[in-house]
């Protein structure tokens, strides 16, 4: 780890009042709100990755992980009118809040293409950075059926769940292509 990546030293709090985070004008104060700012903020991330993943294809060397990603391409565009779905049961418009963490992620895969020579160890690159990326929906969508589910939201629910499971889905085939084809050629 080079010296500007350290972290800097962490300062203990003197009191939980140093902790409290206050809140700025029109905070959320219900689930709902919650609810539909998360639904915001990863129709924003889904549009993203949209736009995201025809790199990570023109970049993939190995034809498995090309066509896992392409498939994935597609499922995603499919998953972003979902969304658009979700919003219409709720009464909502389906608008997008830039997604902080997609963003950073995206950021990321950036970089290891640009640290990653073409071949298998770049290849091994895109499915790490894919792996954080269905992680981190994954937990959303997990979390976005729990809201759902608890507001009462069952048909949003509903579609939410399935996105969800194409997440996981998505998530074991990068393992699969990492694991039997891309994993071994990278290492040797």
């Amino acid at each position: 780890m080079k010296n500007s990546d350290k972290p800097n030293d962490i300062k203990t709090p003197n009191s939980t009042k140093d902790t409290i985070v206050k809140p700025v004008n029109g905070a959320a104060t219900s689930l709902r709100e919650v609810f539909i700012d998360s639904l915001k903020d990863i129709y924003w991330a889904e549009n993203a990755l949209v736009n995201a993943l025809p790199k990570m294809v023109g970049n993939a060397t190995s034809p498995a992980l090309a066509s896992a990603i392409k498939e994935h391409h597609a499922v995603t565009q499919n998953q972003v009118a979902r969304l658009e779905k979700v919003f219409e049961l709720l009464g909502e418009n389906a608008e997008g809040k830039k997604c902080e963490a997609m963003a950073g992620l995206l950021k990321e895969g950036d970089s290891i293409l640009e640290e990653t020579e073409p071949g298998a160890v770049r290849d091994a690159g895109i499915i790490a950075a894919s792996q954080k990326i269905e992680h981190y929906e994954i937990a959303t969508y997990g979390t976005l059926v729990a809201f759902a589910k608890t507001l009462g939201e069952n048909d949003s629910a509903k579609l939410l769940t399935q996105t969800l499971a194409e997440e996981k889905e998505a998530n074991c085939l990068l393992s699969d292509v990492a694991l039997n084809a891309v994993n071994i050629v990278a290492a040797e």
